[in-house]
């Protein structure tokens, strides 16, 4: 279902660890400045170069994994009948299988036959077959990984053919200008054949996977971690580019220039975002007392006005959810008390999901168009086919989290002796701030300080023209 752009979900969305929005935020940032910084220091063709490098790539690092899965999804899946979006991670919870099913709700295909019960079969038929069910699921991921490597390397050798090909061009061009009174003998054996030549041809060959194939299969069951967390499968993925990046590197320059870039990209697009968010919501305890920690379509709703508004209410709807009971008595808490206020926060805030995800556009055209649809009575009731985490011991994830969360942040509104609006308003003011912050200072560095100090990195050595063309003029030279 496409999100509705109120503020409270982009603030959501930017200030999210696990959205893909941030990163590719960060990303366009890097590619902007870093391309300006290839006019400023080299010529257009430096530039280009860098323009289909940067946002080539970020195409295939941001699409190729999610269009290579769904593509998986349409095939191998349709082909095999078997439901793509029955979460494998809950092979490891049997009891909270076995409760799933019991309390998935009925969703049929409308226009299908025969009709089935789409969650239900789904989740039995995964518990029927647990090995084929995650080897479907890890081969599904390392598919969609490898063809996005590929689809990179394909890119990394089409751009430095490219770029050769239109350095070649501008530098016969200047020749033929300079030397056209003088005759230059073009057709000279020896510089044709350079031009013909492919064994001084710089192009990299394309990488092998061999490695790469090693590392998955040695890998197994910690890249299941990894599978179902977008920025995680993006920093596999990214891996494989830094190290082709670095290791195919035409020259010196662009070694330590990559090596620039890659360094700043893996600090402040995956490692930095978590310890100044952490920092910026210790902070806002400390000199507020207002926790930001929930998320920001939480904080903004007016379903939680109402709640902390209804102080009764709340602290028996509170007390009633089981924190400290098993994992199966909350999982069934959270599918027979939907109105109950934790369970509405943490559908609210994506902990849970619902339904109504798979009533999308893409559910609603089919049904306009009279194809096989998905007929969903309740869009509240929980999508049983979603890996739902309960949370841990200490209660500060999950489910459990939200329970917690909500728990501190009313017990501060208690203790603020503000109005709630008032209260909640600096809560969504320092909320939004940190978000800002956050991102504004992984921007700065990744799209203005990062590409300045490449720049500066060029005039400090001596050398701040395009070396590949410099190389390559050298090489005509030598043949000519």
């Amino acid at each position: 279902m496409l999100p509705k752009l109120t503020a409270s979900a982009i603030y959501s969305t930017l200030g999210n660890n696990s959205s893909l929005v941030p990163l590719a935020v960060k990303d366009v940032a890097n590619s902007l400045g870093l391309t300006a910084g290839s006019y400023v220091t080299g010529d257009s063709l430096e530039g280009k170069d860098r323009f289909l490098d940067e946002f080539g790539t970020q195409a295939i690092w941001l699409f190729g994994l999610p269009v290579y899965k769904k593509i998986t999804d349409l095939t191998l899946y349709r082909a095999l009948k078997i439901d793509p979006k029955v979460d494998v991670r809950m092979l490891k919870h049997p009891e909270l299988l076995d409760k799933a099913i019991e309390l998935s709700p009925y969703v049929v295909k409308q226009g299908a036959r025969p009709k089935h019960d789409i969650l239900k079969e789904g989740l039995i038929a995964m518990k029927n077959n647990p090995k084929f069910s995650k080897t479907l699921m890890v081969s599904k991921f390392g598919i969609a990984t490898l063809l996005t490597i590929f689809s990179y390397a394909s890119l990394t050798k089409y751009r430095h053919k490219k770029t050769r090909e239109a350095a070649k061009k501008e530098i016969l061009a200047q020749r033929q200008k300079e030397q056209a009174a003088k005759q230059f003998p073009f057709n000279k054996p020896s510089f044709s054949s350079f031009l013909n030549n492919r064994k001084n041809d710089n192009t990299p060959a394309a990488p092998s996977f061999t490695g790469m194939q090693g590392f998955m299969a040695k890998a197994g069951e910690k890249l299941q971690n990894f599978m179902f967390d977008p920025v995680q499968n993006l920093m596999i993925v990214d891996g494989t580019i830094t190290t082709e990046r670095l290791k195919d590197s035409r020259n010196k320059q662009e070694f330590i220039g990559y090596s620039i870039k890659e360094g700043a990209t893996w600090a402040f697009m995956y490692f930095a975002s978590q310890p100044i968010q952490k920092f910026l919501e210790n902070r806002s305890v400390k000199k507020h007392n207002h926790s930001i920690d929930l998320d920001a379509r939480v904080i903004e709703s007016e379903d939680l006005r109402k709640a902390f508004a209804n102080k009764a209410e709340f602290e028996k709807q509170m007390k009633a959810f089981p924190i400290k009971g098993s994992d199966v008595e909350i999982y069934e808490f959270l599918h027979k008390n939907p109105d109950n206020v934790v369970v509405k926060m943490a559908k609210k805030s994506d902990e849970i999901i619902t339904l109504g995800a798979s009533d999308n556009w893409l559910n609603k055209a089919k049904k306009m168009l009279h194809l096989p649809y998905l007929e969903i009575q309740d869009k509240d009731a929980i999508d049983t086919r979603r890996f739902l985490d309960i949370g841990d011991a200490d209660a500060k994830s999950g489910v459990k989290g939200i329970h917690t969360k909500l728990n501190k942040l009313y017990n501060e509104y208690l203790s603020s002796g503000k109005g709630l609006d008032e209260f909640l308003n600096m809560v969504k003011k320092h909320k939004r701030n940190a978000v800002k912050i956050n991102l504004g200072s992984c921007v700065a560095a990744l799209g203005v300080a990062v590409p300045l100090i490449m720049i500066g990195v060029r005039y400090l050595s001596g050398n701040k023209d395009f070396q590949v063309k410099e190389d390559l003029e050298k090489e005509l030279n030598a043949q000519a």
